[in-house]
């Protein structure tokens, strides 16, 4: 090993927030570093973005390191882990590492959204190993909400690090695979630099209740419920559509599954293998035709997706299916935070038919995937690190880790967020340097950062509106016809039953005519004039400032 060699954790995404995990692990000199990245996630857009698509992570920073970038490991098939690889794959054209079932998912979001060029996949699972560069990477398999999750031991000449992903001790889950203890355990005997670890439920006492818990009680309601029944969960969770469909053939019930997205990760979990021994699920046009005591629909739109299947029954919109009084949906998810108003809508929507609603407050429907403070523990003392890195997490979530982490006897908790150059070695572990991150936009089929794709300004627009105005003067300077103004977005009347448009033209012929014809050769200052005019009125009348466009023409 050469001197002034370093190992680096550099997170770009998913430290600070939840959404959006983008890691990089750097080993070498500064300004001489090898890289790999693990997992390249997206977070998704509030209405304080309007028109955007997906929120992706930076990665200007690879730019100037484009040729010192030497993998992409991809720990699972979840949008906040892998969404962003489509899009920013491109740009870097380096090998990806993924289990068949997340190459299987990256196939079918491809397929799905038309997107440019494939992407070559080295199939990379739980027990095998690669070396990259000064990396050796080994998978081991870990229970999640998700098939074929894993974490990831990466060794170096100064030290081994475990980049747990997503994970949670489940001893009875309804898809594999189980947290492997035992490999846990033996690579804490060989010694263990850093755990970089997951936090999302660092706030919860206790360990999560088993999926099997999960599964017998949503058997229990599917057995007992008279009419239909809906379940909506998460699409991407494999492990209960099964325990679903098993609980719907045991009360002799048919399934039908609702929501393209449901439907691709389902022909993906067949195409490996894990949906073998399930009857063949409805056609969507046979839904009419079966009694309503004997059918389950599992179905999109947990998170109040509005063009999800849920919101369009609960919206009555649906061709073939359709729910009545006495019926019921079961909520078997949590609520993403900042979904809980668009999630209320459909649930009135439904209750308003006369459904009944079930969700994880009256049973337990649905368990998170992510370790309570019990199993964070026992991931320490399997694993004995001389520094934890909390990760996957908002600022509480992250402090609550790095206390529990604390009052567990690890002595090293440095303090991370986005952007910062975390040095695990050698030496203390201490935040040593700030690479250039942020958060850039897919909005339609462009991507670019807040100003390139023009967020600003739409939002101003979302406010108050637009008014375009056109004055066209003659040789003399004087009005040639009637100037155009065309108001967008704004009232239209004032509170006295004035039309705006007419006020509005009224303002542009006076900010005109208030100008001396010698000083309107200036068409600038002319066309500075009648925005402000506009601008003042609207504000006048109304209390807000349009965005105003103004042409002048002198013919």
């Amino acid at each position: 090993m050469a001197q002034d060699e370093e190992l680096v954790f550099l997170p770009l995404g998913g430290v600070g927030e939840i959404g959006m995990n983008l890691g990089l692990y750097g080993y070498g000199k500064p300004g001489n570093r090898q890289w790999i990245m693990v997992d390249c996630g997206v977070t998704f857009p509030g209405p304080e973005l309007p028109g955007v698509e997906l929120v992706l992570p930076d990665i200007g920073f690879l730019a100037e390191e484009r040729r010192n970038l030497k993998a992409i490991i991809i720990t699972h098939a979840h949008e906040d882990h892998y969404g962003a690889l489509n899009d920013l794959w491109p740009g870097l054209n380096v090998p990806v590492y993924a289990s068949p079932f997340t190459a299987g998912m990256l196939e079918a979001k491809r397929d799905f959204e038309k997107s440019r060029g494939e992407i070559p996949i080295t199939i990379f699972k739980a027990g095998d190993r690669i070396n990259i560069g000064p990396f050796s990477i080994e998978a081991v398999g870990v229970n999640h909400s998700i098939p074929e999750p894993m974490s990831l031991i990466i060794r170096t000449p100064l030290g081994t690090v475990v980049h747990t992903g997503d994970w949670k001790i489940d001893l009875e889950p309804s898809l594999g695979p189980m947290t492997n203890e035992g490999r846990f355990r033996q690579i804490g005997e060989e010694g263990v630099l850093a755990l970089v670890c997951d936090s999302t439920n660092a706030l919860r006492d206790g360990v999560s209740p088993s999926e099997r818990e999960v599964s017998q009680s949503l058997a229990k309601i599917i057995a007992n419920a008279e009419g239909r029944v809906g379940i909506t969960t998460f699409s991407s969770n494999v492990g209960r559509i099964r325990s679903v469909a098993e609980a719907a053939e045991a009360a002799g019930r048919d399934v039908l599954l609702l929501g393209s997205s449901m439907k691709r990760v389902v022909d993906v979990a067949k195409d490996i293998g894990i949906m073998e021994g399930l009857r063949p699920f409805l056609a969507e046009d046979e839904f009419g035709y079966i009694p309503r005591d004997k059918v389950v629909v599992i179905l999109t739109g947990s998170q109040g997706e509005p063009r999800a299947a849920l919101a369009k029954i609960a919206r009555d919109e649906m061709r073939n299916v359709a729910f009545s009084a006495g019926d019921t949906i079961v909520f078997s998810s949590r609520t993403i935070p900042g979904n809980e108003k668009a999630i209320n809508d459909i649930k009135n929507g439904l209750i308003e038919q006369g459904i009944h609603i079930i969700t994880d407050s009256d049973a337990l429907v649905h368990v998170s995937g992510h370790p309570r403070r019990n199993e964070l523990q026992q991931m320490y003392q399997w694993l004995k690190p001389e520094i934890v890195v909390p990760v996957h997490g908002e600022a509480a979530h992250l402090t609550a880790h790095a206390e529990l982490a604390l009052q567990s006897g690890i002595a090293n908790v440095p303090k991370l967020r986005n952007g910062q150059i975390l040095r695990l070695a050698p030496g203390p572990a201490e935040v040593v340097d700030e690479a250039p991150h942020g958060r850039i936009y897919k909005d339609g089929t462009l991507i670019g950062d807040f100003d390139e794709m023009g967020i600003g300004e739409r939002r101003k627009l979302s406010f108050a509106g637009h008014v375009a105005v056109n004055v066209v003067l003659d040789n003399r300077y004087d009005f040639l016809g009637d100037p155009d103004v065309v108001p967008i977005g704004l009232p239209e009347y004032d509170d006295e039953g004035e039309a705006m448009d007419d006020t509005l033209y009224d303002a542009v012929l006076g900010a005109v005519e208030s100008i001396p014809r010698a000083k309107r050769k200036d068409l600038a200052m002319l066309q500075e004039a009648v925005r402000r005019a506009v601008r003042s009125t609207a504000n006048q009348i109304w209390g807000k400032k349009p965005v105003v466009t103004v042409f002048v023409t002198k013919v």
